[in-house]
């Protein structure tokens, strides 16, 4: 997520492991173009997961941790609120129903950049410089 466009790359795991994470980090670099010739700096928090030593970091991409116990720093931690609106208030009969739910959100706020941006771009964050936004 870009903070100052509300650009968006959405991945739903079935976990939360590293061998997992490494996955999904290969995911977004491909998805976002990251290499030797476009860097990416990812804003995480320390979960174990993101900080593990079997973590692999593709080319490209490089890992920015905030301070423990600061999740009011990380912007996609105010996503929540707007991706569990897809599935407030239903039963689902199956996690399958749940996942097609959440991802049917995913795809809506996706494609409403101005609405995440709202929500996540703090007055301090830098400005997005990319040529690609």
């Amino acid at each position: 997520m870009q903070p100052a466009t509300g650009q968006t790359e959405w991945l739903l795991l079935p976990t939360v492991r590293a061998d997992v994470f490494t996955i999904a980090l290969a995911q977004f670099a491909q998805a976002v173009g990251a290499g030797p010739t476009k860097r990416i700096l990812l804003v995480l928090d320390q979960a174990g997961w993101h900080t593990s030593k079997e973590l692999v970091v593709p080319e490209g991409i490089h890992l920015l941790f905030l301070p423990p116990y600061s999740p009011e720093l990380q912007p996609c931690e105010r996503l929540w609120p707007l991706s569990n609106e897809g599935v407030a208030n239903q039963s689902f009969r199956t996690l399958d129903e749940l996942e097609a739910a959440q991802i049917q959100r995913c795809v809506v706020l996706q494609n409403q950049p101005e609405i995440i941006r709202s929500h996540t771009h703090f007055h301090w964050w830098p400005p997005s410089h990319s040529k690609h936004q």
